[in-house]
């Protein structure tokens, strides 16, 4: 087996690529809604390849509309603030890492898991009177340990895959058991790195164990959300074990079988529209 350092951890985050200035401020502003939205398509309009990617993604089948997006601004008006934030930070994250070079990995799959849990933790903030927008943010950046991992260890990571489908274990306890460290923790050193803010940096750290000190209400959301998730069927992780949702977390969230049975049918409607886009 492999053991793979702390210090390489932290070697590994600071040698990626970093955030552009603009997606670290979405991030760090993601709770705020009085945004000059004019400002910001001037700003990302500053980088092409972001422009790109987030108006391939804002005429995708997911966010159709009957007409052709060509401009941030243009994204804005007719999709909202807060669906073009969403969109030019999932356009962001994906260009930091280089795809298809982990065998058994599928990136596709990565980011369709990442969406809908993103999308439940969405639909529980809502219910729970949380920031829908932190929480779905909170979702879409759950696993990027995960991406870490892929990128910088790609052989001994298809090594924790394949120990992980010949054990029937979780993705958390094959990347303990083979690589000597989760992709939690290196998500937290990447959040750290990257300067989030506390509370998702906590929210990433503490997803797979939200009742441990400090951990926060945010990462319960994401917690239950990716249980949630799990639920619904293939969704794009190797799952062959789904992780469990804690106790103390599911209490939190409030969820009797009815609400439960209104998430997963609501999370399902969203997840069938995504599901279009094969982009993502």
């Amino acid at each position: 087996m492999y053991t793979i350092s702390t210090q390489q951890i932290i070697e590994d985050v600071q040698d990626l690529p970093t955030l552009p200035a603009v997606v670290m401020e979405i991030l760090n502003n993601i709770d705020k809604e009085d945004v000059d939205t004019h400002e910001l398509a001037a700003k990302v309009a500053h980088d092409s390849a972001l422009t790109a990617k987030t108006l391939k993604q804002a005429n995708s089948a997911y966010y159709s509309t009957m007409v052709k997006v060509t401009t941030i601004q243009q994204a804005i008006s007719l999709l909202g603030l807060v669906t073009v934030r969403q969109i030019i930070v999932g356009a962001a994250l994906s260009g930091c890492f280089p795809e298809n070079n982990c065998s058994g990995f599928s990136h596709k799959n990565f980011w369709r898991h990442s969406n809908l849990v993103a999308i439940v933790a969405r639909i529980l903030a809502r219910r729970l009177k949380f920031n829908q927008e932190v929480a779905y943010t909170a979702g879409l950046l759950h696993d990027i340990g995960t991406l870490v991992l892929v990128s910088k260890h790609s052989t001994e990571y298809a090594a924790a895959l394949l120990w992980q489908q010949e054990n029937t274990a979780t993705q958390l306890h094959a990347e303990r058991h083979v690589l000597g460290t989760d992709h939690a923790a290196v998500g937290e050193a990447l959040a750290q790195e990257w300067n989030f803010s506390e509370q998702m940096i906590h929210a990433i750290a503490g997803h797979h164990h939200p009742e441990r000190p400090g951990a926060g209400f945010l990462a319960s959301i994401v917690h239950v959300a990716n249980g949630i998730t799990h639920a619904l069927g293939p969704s794009g992780t190797q799952s062959y074990t789904p992780p469990e949702i804690n106790g103390v977390s599911w209490e939190s969230s409030g969820l009797d079988q009815q609400a439960l049975d209104e998430v997963l049918e609501e999370a399902k409607a969203e997840f069938l529209k995504l599901e279009q886009d094969i982009a993502i």
